[in-house]
Parts: C-alpha cells; structure tokens; sequence
C-alpha cells in the first residue's frame, strides 16, 4: 500500500496509514505521483518532447560528465503552489533511442517540487525542519542523514546547499533541502533559490554526484 505523501501549501505532509513503514522509494507519492511511473500518464507525449527542448537548451547540467544522460520535464501550470516549479527527471530519449516502448522511454526517475525563499535562507530553513519532523515522526525506521555542501555550479564555493535526505536501502531517497545562492551568481543565471522537496531513484543520485 503506497504512503501518501504529499506537500500541501502550508508545507505539511499527511501521510495515510503511517503505522506501514515504507520500504522502496516508489511507495512515496508527491501529488499522486510516484518514481516508476510513466510521465504519459500525466502529459502527452508532444508536450514531454517539448520539455525536453526545452531543459536541453537551458544546459542546467552542464558541470556534470554526462549533462545530458537525463532530463527535466516541468510541470508547472497543474501546480501552481509549487512556484518554482514541478518536475520530473526521465532518460534523455534523444541519447536513448534504443527504446521503443513509450511507457519505458518515459519512466520517471525523480520528482521535485520547489518553492521560492528568495534571500529567505533562515525562512526556508524553518520550514525545512517543519517538514523533516514530521517526516521523521511518521518514518523512523527510514535512515536519515544531512548534509551542507557548496553547490557544484558555482565555483566561488559561496552558494550552499542544506540538505536532509532519508535513505533507502536501495540507494533511492527522499530529499528536503533549501538552496542559497551567491547573489551575484544566482542572478546572473536567473536562478531561483528556496524549498525542495524530492524523491529520487538511485539511477539519478548517481549521475547528479558524477562531476
């Protein structure tokens, strides 16, 4: 039975039947959705192709090896109280011709959800750690583990990432963190910066660390 969880605008979580202890990342849902199933069953398949021109041209992942292994597919007019955005990561079909079944081609390998804390660092954070207990409450067998780190794009080391993951066994986790950019930086790559909160399979961590 999956665990609902979902991120509701007050940035609580409810979760159904929390005396089952989740054991596999794809009994997490964000928004109904959960890793393993097919981005055709929430978007057509013109629109995912859109997308992925899109998030190509943007190069976001360009300090990767591989920046373009994967891709990000936004789906943002469906939730506007994630406003800075909701987006998949699906394999770049592009690189990935060898598949021919749709259903596989557009498997979703991880889902985020953001919300603006612009130059709100301690704000974030607060709601972060809201966020955190109660996953912690409701999921104690689950390891949990965090991390501040300097973001891999910018390479003064002045733009952090703060982050809480809770682990899988698998190597699949659950991600809550706030990002907090140079300012300089973040403008002159008209980024935002704020709340995420994401679910992510092993395939994914794997290739966002390969830098």
């Amino acid at each position: 039975m999956k665990q609902l969880l979902i991120l509701l605008f007050s940035l609580f979580f409810l979760i159904s039947s929390p005396s089952i202890f989740a054991d596999d990342i794809s009994d997490f849902e964000i928004e109904g959705m959960s890793i393993g199933d097919s981005l055709l069953d929430y978007m057509t398949d013109e629109k995912i192709n859109e997308e992925i021109e899109l998030s190509l041209s943007l190069n976001e992942y360009h300090y990767l090896n591989e920046p373009n292994k994967y891709v990000d597919v936004y789906l943002m007019e469906v939730f506007p109280k994630y406003d800075n955005g909701f987006s998949f990561s699906i394999k770049n079909t592009s690189t990935n011709q060898y598949l021919t079944n749709k259903n596989e081609e557009y498997t979703i390998l991880s889902i985020r959800g953001m919300i603006h804390f612009i130059e709100d660092f301690d704000g974030c954070i607060q709601k972060r750690n809201e966020i955190v207990e109660e996953l912690s409450k409701t999921f104690p067998n689950i390891q949990k583990t965090e991390e501040i780190f300097e973001h891999s794009s910018d390479p003064s080391g002045n733009s952090i990432i703060d982050a809480v993951y809770f682990e899988f066994d698998s190597g699949d986790r659950v991600e809550v963190s706030c990002d907090n950019f140079e300012e300089t930086f973040r403008i002159k790559n008209s980024w935002s910066e704020g709340l995420n909160l994401s679910i992510s399979s092993k395939e994914i961590i794997s290739w966002l660390s390969d830098y």
